[in-house]
C-alpha cells in the first residue's frame, strides 16, 4: 500500500513548503492507519529534511519516484523511504532506505542485534542494515512484479544523527552492512552517490504503482517448506522482533547449564510467526549439536509436518523431532538442551488418554530441559483443561529455581499483515475493547454471507487454486457421521444445507487432503495451522441480542469436550464458570477467524448475529452495539438469552 507518493521534484517542494509531515499524517488516516503518534510525526519532520539534503542538488533526476511509509504486502511493516527509477543500463531499480534518528548504540554478542535507547529505556533491536535488508527480502518474496520484471532492490540504512563511533559499523556487523550499506551523520554525499549509481534515469513507467498493484505472491506455507528448512535452508526471513527473539533464545541455549535452568515465555498473537520461529530454532539448535525437540499438544500440526516429511526422513527421526506435550511424565532431569513448546496455551495439567498421568505438563517440560521455550497466546485457550497461562509457567519456573525471560512478537504475517483486522475482530467479538470499530482501510478479505450454501460454494472455488481453503465451524453439532457415514452433522434446514464434520479417516490431516474440502473442520483440527481462506459457520453458542454479544454454552454439542465440567463448576462457582466458558467460546471463534492468511468468510446461523457482523464492517459500529460491553455484563446477558429448549443439532 502506497501512503505518500510523488517524484523527486514534488518531494522537495513539499519539504520547502513545510507540509510533508502533515500530508503523510493525513494520508495515513485516509488509509485507515489511524494510530500515528506525535513522535512518529516528529520523526518524519526531522528525517525527511535530511533526505531533502541528499536529493537536492544531486544528479538524481527530478522524475525519480518517491514513496514514503510504503506498506509491504502480507506484513504489517512499512518501508521508510523508497526511490525508484533506472540504472545506467536502464534497468528498473528501487532503493529502499531505513531512516533512524539514533545517536548511539551498543554492540551485543548476538548476530545482527544492537542495543539502543528509546523513550522508555534501552532495548535490543535488529541492526538497521539487517532491518533494511529484511524488508527488501519481504518485497522480493511477496511481489511477482519485482520477480518477473527483474527489478533490482537495493536496501540501505541512513542514521543521520549518528557519528562514526566504531560501534554501529563494527566488523561484527560486517555481513549486515555488506547486504545493506550503512550511512552515518557525515555520509550525506556518500548516500547521494549510492542513490545516483542506481537511479540514473527517472521513473517513467510508474514503477512503484506497478509494484503496489502487482500480483501478490502467496505467503510461504511452513508445512510446504518443512523439508527445505530441516535441510538447513533459510526459507523465511526473520523480521524485527522475530530476529531479536531468535538470537536471544540461541544465546541462552548456548550458555545453558544443568544447574541453572532458563524458562522463556514468548507472547504473540495469531500470525506473528511463533511456529515459524520455533521450527527455525529447532533446526539451528540441532545443527549446533544440541538435543532439542518441537513440542505441541495439538495433534493436527504434528501430523501435517510429519506427512510433509514422509519419504524424506525415517519415521523414527520425525518422531524424535515433533512430539506431544504429554510425553514427558517420566523424563529425567535435563534430558534436553532445549524444548520448544508451541501453542503452549493449550497445555494440560494431566497427560494420557484418560488424563491420569503425570502431575503437570508445564512442570514436566521445565524438568526435562535446561532451556524451555513457551510460545503462548492466552487468547487462544479454547478448553477448560487449557492451563497455559504466563502466571502458571512462572509458578513452575520459580519451583525449579529457573530464570524467567519474557519476550514478545508483534509483527503480523497472517490475515494479509492486517493488524487492524485482528483489532477489529477482538472488538467485534467482545474479546477486548479496541479503537478499531470498523474495517475501513483494512486490506483483508472479510465477508459475511446470508447463506451457508453460498459460503460453501465460495470456499470450493477458492480451494481450486492451491488446496488452501476450508470450512470450519463452532462445535455446536453432534458428530453423528463418525459412527454412521451416511449421517450428516451440521444441518441448517431453513437454508437446505447439510454438511459432515471431517471424516475420521482424515483425522488430523483433514487440512491437507483435497477431497476433505467438502467436510467441515473444527478448532481441534485447525488450531496451529493456516490456510489462504477460511470459511467459518458461527453456531448458536455465540449470539447478539439487544446490542450485546453473548455466549451460550448450551449451544455447544454435548459431544464437545472443550467445556466439559462446566455444569459442575457452575454449581460451585457460577461467576467463575461463566467467565471461563465465555472466554473459551469467544477465543474459539477468534482462533477460527484468524486461520486465513488472505481472507475469512462467515455465516452465522442466527440472523441477528449475522446482521451484527455485517453492520460492523461498515463505516462505524452502530451505537446499539457499542454499549454495555464487559465480561460480567455479558455473562449475565448470556444467562438471560440461553434458549429454553435444547438447540437443534
Amino acid at each position: 500500500m502506497i501512503i505518500y507518493s510523488s517524484d523527486k521534484d514534488g518531494f522537495c517542494s513539499d519539504i520547502l513548503q513545510g507540509s510533508i509531515e502533515d500530508k503523510i499524517h493525513t494520508l495515513m488516516q485516509q488509509r485507515g492507519l489511524h494510530r500515528v503518534g506525535a513522535s512518529e510525526v516528529r520523526s518524519w519532520e526531522n528525517s525527511l529534511k535530511y533526505m531533502h539534503l541528499v536529493m537536492e542538488g544531486s544528479r538524481i533526476p527530478g522524475s525519480a519516484g518517491i514513496s514514503i511509509e510504503y506498506h509491504i504486502p502480507n506484513s504489517g511493516k512499512r518501508i521508510d523511504f523508497i526511490i525508484s527509477g533506472k540504472d545506467k543500463d536502464e534497468k528498473e531499480s528501487v532503493v529502499i532506505i531505513e531512516l533512524k534518528q539514533w545517536q548511539e548504540a551498543k554492540k551485543t554478542d548476538k548476530p545482527s542485534i544492537v542495543t539502543t535507547r528509546f523513550l522508555h529505556g534501552e532495548r535490543e533491536v535488529p541492526h538497521p542494515s539487517y532491518q533494511a535488508w529484511s524488508y527488501s527480502r519481504l518485497l522480493e518474496d511477496f511481489n511477482e512484479t519485482v520477480q518477473e520484471n527483474e527489478i533490482s532492490i537495493l536496501p540501505c540504512a541512513f542514521l543521520h544523527n549518528y557519528p562514526n563511533d566504531g560501534v554501529i559499523n563494527d566488523t561484527f556487523y560486517r555481513e549486515d552492512i555488506e547486504k545493506a550499506p550503512l550511512f552515518l551523520k557525515n555520509d550525506i554525499l556518500k548516500l547521494r552517490e549510492f542513490v545516483e549509481k542506481w537511479v540514473r534515469f527517472g521513473d517513467d513507467s510508474n514503477l512503484l504503482y506497478r509494484i503496489d498493484n502487482g500480483k501478490i505472491r502467496p505467503s510461504k506455507s511452513l508445512a510446504n517448506h518443512m523439508v527445505s528448512l530441516l535441510k538447513g535452508n533459510k526459507e523465511f526471513t526473520l523480521i524485527d522482533e522475530q530476529k531479536v527473539v531468535y538470537e536471544s533464545i540461541l544465546s541462552l541455549v548456548g550458555k545453558s547449564k544443568a544447574k541453572s535452568k532458563d524458562v522463556i515465555i514468548v507472547e504473540g498473537g495469531p500470525g506473528t510467526g511463533k511456529t515459524v520461529l520455533a521450527v527455525n530454532l529447532l533446526v539451528e539448535i540441532l545443527n549446533r549439536g544440541k538435543l532439542c525437540q518441537y513440542v505441541t499438544k495439538n495433534a493436527a500440526p504434528r501430523a501435517v509436518y510429519e506427512a510433509k516429511l514422509a519419504g524424506h526422513m525415517k519415521k523414527s527421526q520425525i518422531s524424535n523431532l515433533f512430539i506431544g506435550s504429554g510425553s514427558f511424565t517420566e523424563a529425567s532431569e535435563n534430558t534436553f538442551d532445549a524444548l520448544l513448546v508451541d501453542e503452549a496455551h493449550r497445555l494440560n495439567e494431566k497427560s494420557g488418554l484418560f488424563n491420569n498421568l503425570g502431575e503437570n505438563q508445564i512442570k514436566e517440560l521445565i524438568t526435562a530441559a535446561k532451556v524451555s521455550v513457551f510460545f503462548i497466546d492466552e487468547d487462544q485457550r479454547v478448553t477448560l483443561k487449557d492451563i497455559g497461562r504466563k502466571d502458571e509457567i512462572k509458578r513452575w519456573a520459580k519451583f525449579h529455581g529457573a530464570s524467567v525471560h519474557e519476550m514478545e512478537l508483534t509483527s503480523q504475517f497472517r490475515c494479509n499483515g492486517a493488524d487492524g483486522y485482528l483489532a477489529w475482530l477482538d472488538h467485534t467479538l467482545g474479546v477486548r475493547e479496541t479503537a478499531n470499530q470498523n474495517m475501513d482501510g483494512v486490506d483483508y478479505d472479510f465477508q459475511v454471507f446470508d447463506s451457508p450454501r453460498d459460503l460453501f460454494k465460495t470456499i470450493i472455488e477458492r480451494n481450486k487454486v492451491s488446496n488452501r481453503a476450508r470450512i470450519v465451524a463452532g462445535y455446536c453439532w453432534d458428530w453423528k457421521s463418525k459412527k454412521d457415514s451416511a449421517e450428516y452433522d451440521i444441518e441448517i434446514p431453513e437454508h437446505r444445507f447439510k454438511m459432515k464434520w471431517n471424516l475420521a479417516s482424515y483425522a488430523s490431516l483433514w487440512i491437507l487432503d483435497p477431497n476433505s474440502v467438502t467436510e467441515a473442520g473444527c478448532i481441534h483440527t485447525s488450531q496451529g495451522l493456516e490456510l489462504d481462506y477460511i470459511g467459518v459457520i458461527v453456531g448458536p453458542d455465540l449470539l447478539v441480542r439487544n446490542g450485546l454479544v453473548v455466549t451460550v454454552p448450551e449451544g455447544r454439542s454435548k459431544m464437545d469436550q472443550s467445556i466439559k465440567g462446566y455444569k459442575s463448576l457452575s454449581k460451585k462457582n457460577p461467576e467463575q464458570a461463566s467467565k471461563l466458558v465465555d472466554g473459551i467460546i469467544r477465543n474459539t471463534y477468534r482462533a477460527l477467524m484468524t486461520r486465513g492468511m488472505k481472507g475469512c468468510y462467515i455465516f452465522c446461523t442466527d440472523p441477528e448475529t449475522n446482521a451484527y457482523f455485517k453492520e460492523c464492517l461498515g463505516a462505524s459500529v452502530p451505537q446499539k452495539y457499542t454499549s454495555n460491553r464487559g465480561m460480567l455484563k455479558v455473562a449475565d446477558a448470556a444467562k438471560k438469552y440461553r434458549p429454553k429448549k435444547k438447540v437443534s443439532r
